[in-house]
């Protein structure tokens, strides 16, 4: 982990800021904008860009992608710019918390894909650019977003040490188990075949 250099008060202020900054639902932003109804109450309920990509409507699965994946981003990046690299990591810890657990929605949020890559790209570019790529070819064999996920995740601190950033290597660990404690449903999913495939859509709710 990086040196902490930067002030309490300063960390604390930036990690508010970044659970507030990550918890903007832009996944039912966008499913409103485009009036696709609650995504809440569509496929898998979740919040994410996978479930918006059920609707069909991939404009706003792409845009709730770049937006869910770019308020992790923006959070690490800023962080760096106005403090150091301690507050960088708080800030995309927090934001990834945010998403996951949102404030708005009484802390029921998303399973934190896109602002995890988001997030790693800002950190360390490199490590983001694996850990895109790791995700990339998995869900391109499997077609299953979730298991893609969970492999990006539980090889993140290998890229981290691999590619030149072990200072992320507990940020690291922090993000992979919650990326697995937010897909628990997911694995019992996978190990009955019952996951859905991405492209394919489910049934909308009454």
């Amino acid at each position: 982990m990086p040196v902490i250099t930067t002030d309490l008060n300063l960390l604390l202020v930036t990690a508010l800021l970044a659970y507030l900054l990550g918890s903007v639902p832009f996944g039912l932003v966008m499913a409103r904008a485009f009036g696709l109804g609650d995504l809440r109450k569509i496929g898998s309920g979740n919040i994410g860009a996978t479930n918006v990509l059920r609707t069909g409507n991939k404009l706003a699965a792409f845009l709730t992608l770049v937006f869910d994946a770019g308020k992790g981003g923006i959070a690490v990046l800023m962080a760096r710019w106005l403090l150091a690299e301690d507050a960088a990591q708080v800030a995309g810890l927090f934001a990834f918390l945010g998403h996951l657990f949102p404030v708005w929605l009484k802390f029921k949020g998303g399973k934190g894909v896109a602002t995890f890559l988001g997030t790693l790209l800002a950190l360390h570019p490199l490590t983001g650019l694996a850990a895109c790529g790791t995700w990339l070819i998995v869900a391109f064999a499997t077609r299953l977003s979730s298991l893609a996920a969970l492999i990006s995740a539980a090889t993140c601190t290998f890229w981290m040490f691999t590619l030149g950033y072990p200072n992320g290597f507990f940020l690291g660990i922090a993000l992979t188990v919650l990326i697995y404690i937010r897909h628990v449903e997911n694995i019992q999913r996978m190990k009955a075949g019952t996951e859905t495939r991405i492209g394919a859509r489910k049934k909308t709710g009454p």
